[in-house]
């Protein structure tokens, strides 16, 4: 299955299937834990966001998220830290992520197996259609700016963190995966390593061969709230456009899709989610893309965004950029919890400045 061709693919939900509760999460593996680790402390806050406050959606622009505070955070008072945020994907928020990842425990057995203590951010994009994608859109909210930005600086004068671009990291899987590559690539110069993880949509999208009577299906919905009962290849496009094609002249849903009724490609909108693209605006920002000592990339082998992950791992080498890139044993979801506790956490714990100022 093409990941570029088919909205399935590019997703994969990386949670809840279609028709299944919201609450529901994917059942993920287990790492053992590991003797003798040592308890990290989770705190969960909310975060006031100017740049989500409006949105023509509704979504909260109190943001929550959670915080992981490293073993020793409290014992040593005058110890600062480097900072990784993590992205949740598609369909599910920041509580069912750490489900997935296996937080604490991936945490703890990361830090209890030699990587240096960090902090982990996990904020929530969660909105009525599933998902904010992490991009700027007066109908989502500017979840780009709330990450790279606000989410930031809250939380550098919240906790004793390393507040500056060489002690901060981005992570994130499927539409996290997208978000952290888009944010990763266009604020380069906010982060000191990046890490994507079976990232969907780096391809241009097409019109994810949406039909006239899909497009009638949407089009005919009274309030974004029916996007609910869409099932998944109406959804996932519904809140693609929300983000990536919004027309705050066009309620209830203020979006522009890329076919009309009809069911005929609208080129002026398909050329707004190709811009979206990473694959497409990577050259862009090569001058501060080369400036990371390292981008960290994997995927499943039986993960339909194998080819895509590969394209830019290729585009990131093609520019220079040095990666570790592997495609594992594993599926979309069920190998989570060992990749973030084997791989990424000690990526970003070579990769990251640990210098006290």
């Amino acid at each position: 299955m093409r990941a570029r061709n088919l909205l399935a693919a590019a997703l994969l939900l990386g949670a809840t299937a279609m028709g299944a509760p919201a609450t529901a999460q994917v059942e993920t593996e287990r790492p053992d834990v590991v003797p003798g680790a040592k308890a990290v402390r989770m705190e969960r806050i909310t975060v006031p966001s100017r740049e989500i406050e409006g949105n023509l959606l509704g979504t909260s622009a109190e943001r929550p998220a959670i915080v992981v505070l490293p073993p020793s955070y409290d014992e040593e008072p005058g110890r600062y830290y480097p900072v990784v945020y993590a992205l949740h994907g598609y369909s599910i928020d920041a509580e069912q992520w750490i489900q997935e990842i296996r937080i604490p425990q991936t945490a703890e057995g990361a830090f209890a197996k030699g990587t240096p203590e960090m902090i982990i951010v996990l904020p929530s994009s969660k909105n009525v259609h599933n998902g904010a994608f992490y991009s700027n859109s007066v109908t989502t909210g500017n979840f780009e700016n709330f990450i790279a930005e606000e989410l930031i600086a809250y939380i550098d004068t919240h906790y004793r963190t390393l507040a500056r671009p060489e002690s901060r990291g981005l992570v994130g899987h499927s539409m996290g995966g997208y978000g952290a590559s888009r944010i990763g690539i266009r604020r380069a110069d906010q982060y000191g390593a990046l890490y994507l993880m079976s990232p969907c949509c780096q391809s241009p999208l097409g019109t994810q061969r949406l039909s006239a009577e899909d497009a009638q299906a949407i089009l005919a919905m009274s309030s974004p709230e029916e996007s609910e009962g869409l099932p998944f290849n109406r959804r996932g496009p519904t809140a693609i456009a929300s983000a990536f094609s919004p027309n705050p002249n066009r309620p209830p849903l203020f979006i522009d899709l890329p076919v009309d009724e009809e069911g005929n490609a609208r080129p002026e909108i398909v050329a707004k989610w190709t811009a979206n693209a990473p694959l497409a605006f990577l050259d862009q920002y090569a001058s501060i893309v080369r400036e990371y000592p390292a981008v960290g990339l994997d995927v499943g082998n039986r993960d339909g965004l194998v080819r895509d992950t590969t394209l830019m791992n290729e585009a990131l080498n093609a520019l220079g950029v040095e990666t570790e890139f592997e495609v594992y044993d594993g599926d979309h979801t069920n190998r989570l919890a060992f990749r973030m506790q084997d791989h990424v956490l000690p990526f970003f714990g070579r990769h990251l400045d640990f210098s006290q100022d």
